[in-house]
């Protein structure tokens, strides 16, 4: 009898399943899958999900459903984010992908998704820093959390990801605008909560464009989670990547190493996303995280 527990990041646009042990000392991966879903491709405030965005979702679970079944996992926590919850037939297709792959979906909000992303990011940590700041960027939206010694302290889910951003703006420049808007609203809303963020902080980055600058900065053919979690990339760095795939179109984009195709038209808004916090905020250095969501579910499933 197996102890396999298994949780499912079903987002905008990465769809991620981990199969792992469970112990006292945490989690132990199994397998881990992810799949480039792009769920939020195509969306809109009428129609909500695409029909082929729901097509391209579904045949990514009832894969991840089969993976489960043969590791006769009984133990699944499967959350949907940014996408489903802002769709007008959102709970139909968690209704149906239920029905189809008996894979219940919960659509978790953004205070949510930032605490469990914490409690993931937090056990893959390599240092016990006192007060981090955790931005997670997302294809929908983007959260920023304040912990202190492992405590959440401050919470913000900004309407910003990398398909909303891309799909939504014609101009790199309008895309720039919109992001620095919203952290500029950001530094507001920090200083209301009294929190001043200073460079004691360690700025922690999770998800897919994080985990895609530490694969270029080390030209990864092959990616290895264990080699990019707790990477640490300068401002510097970022900038030199930004500048270099700022002048190739996305199609030339997937023959730099370490940029996993499906990214190749999103990255440059997650990269507008990361060095705007960066520079609004001082951060020198940027330490990438593997470990997230999907670990927090499974944490607690």
């Amino acid at each position: 009898m197996n102890d396999y527990c298994a949780s499912i990041d079903f987002g905008t646009n990465t769809a991620r399943l981990l199969i792992a042990v469970r112990s006292p000392a945490g989690i132990t991966p199994v397998r881990v899958e992810r799949e480039v879903v792009r769920l939020g491709g195509g969306f809109t405030d009428q129609h909500g999900l695409s029909a082929e965005a729901r097509e391209r979702g579904l045949n990514c679970l009832h894969r991840f459903s089969e993976i489960i079944s043969e590791y006769g996992v009984k133990k699944v926590r499967a959350s949907a984010t940014s996408a489903v919850r802002d769709a007008i037939n959102g709970g139909a297709f968690v209704d149906k992908v239920l029905r189809d792959t008996g894979i219940n979906l919960v659509v978790i909000d953004g205070d949510t998704e930032a605490r469990l992303t914490l409690k993931g990011v937090l056990s893959g940590l390599d240092s016990e820093s006192g007060t981090i700041a955790v931005l997670d960027v997302g294809g929908g939206s983007t959260e920023f959390t304040i912990s202190s010694h492992g405590t959440p302290v401050f919470i913000k889910s900004m309407p910003i990801g990398v398909v909303r951003l891309t799909e939504g703006f014609r101009t790199d420049s309008d895309m720039v605008e919109r992001v620095e808007s919203v952290v500029a609203h950001l530094e507001k809303d920090l200083s209301s909560a009294e929190i001043k963020v200073s460079e004691n902080f360690e700025l922690v980055g999770t998800a897919g464009t994080a985990t895609t600058i530490a694969a270029i900065k080390l030209e990864m053919v092959d990616y290895d989670y264990r080699v990019v979690n707790n990477f640490t990339v300068s401002r510097a760095d970022i900038d030199a990547i930004y500048q270099r795939l700022s002048k190739l179109n996305p199609q030339e984009r997937l023959s730099v190493k370490g940029l996993e195709k499906g990214r190749e038209d999103l990255i440059i808004a997650g990269l507008v996303i990361i060095t705007s916090v960066m520079d609004r905020f001082g951060f020198k250095r940027l330490k990438v995280s593997d470990f997230g969501l999907l670990e927090g579910l499974a944490l607690e499933t």
